[in-house]
């Protein structure tokens, strides 16, 4: 699990794609790796990979075919940027919101706008998942915690201050850049339980009407 508040930008060093997956190494930059041990998790781009093997500031992470097809990880090229967290702890602030790693979707830059000191951009809209994504909710763009800002049927935009820009990879966005997308994980197993039974299914007693009583809606 992350929050979405990203620690340091590292940099892919090589990547390896065949066809049975692919191998990625990458320098971790200022990210704290002394406490980072084989099998932890490191959100990378916003997709929680395993900590394979490790050489100094390095780390290399194995990705599978369904990484590969699902997030941008198949374009990406030796040298570029990524965002990096490392998976929280209990004690960890709980500065953004509740991230899993895997990412649902790829979206797309559809445009980039100064708007006094901040910039927004507006992204196209998966329409997959179009009903977890609302005004003024959370999504994870690359492993970031963002707020929707804006809403069409198509589109969404995103207003990112300053500081944003500066401590993630936001800042070498263009138009057509594609980007990782994470769903918020509340609404998508508030659908679930929201979801009618089949005959097959044993139906858990949870009603739209018991989640309004219990402060959930």
């Amino acid at each position: 699990m992350f929050t979405g508040i990203i620690e340091a930008k590292g940099t892919i060093k090589s990547l390896q794609i065949t066809d049975n997956g692919a191998r990625l190494t990458i320098d971790a930059g200022t990210l704290d790796m002394s406490d980072v041990k084989l099998g932890d998790s490191i959100a990378t781009n916003g997709i929680c990979l395993t900590v394979v093997a490790m050489a100094g500031t390095n780390y290399s992470v194995d990705v599978s075919n369904e990484t590969l097809q699902r997030t941008c990880f198949g374009n990406y090229q030796q040298g570029q940027q990524v965002n990096l967290e490392k998976a929280m702890l209990p004690t960890t602030r709980f500065g953004g919101h509740m991230v899993s790693g895997h990412v649902d979707a790829k979206s797309k830059i559809i445009s980039i706008k100064n708007n006094g000191n901040s910039i927004e951009f507006w992204l196209e809209l998966p329409q997959a998942f179009a009903q977890y994504i609302s005004e003024k909710g959370s999504i994870t763009i690359d492993g970031i915690s963002l707020t929707v800002n804006a809403l069409t049927a198509e589109q969404f935009r995103l207003t990112i201050v300053p500081h944003t820009l500066t401590q993630t990879i936001m800042s070498n966005y263009q138009v057509g850049t594609e980007v990782n997308l994470e769903v918020d994980l509340i609404a998508r197993y508030l659908e679930r339980l929201l979801m009618k039974p089949s005959a097959q299914e044993k139906s858990a007693g949870v009603t739209e009407e018991l989640l309004r009583k219990s402060g959930f809606m």
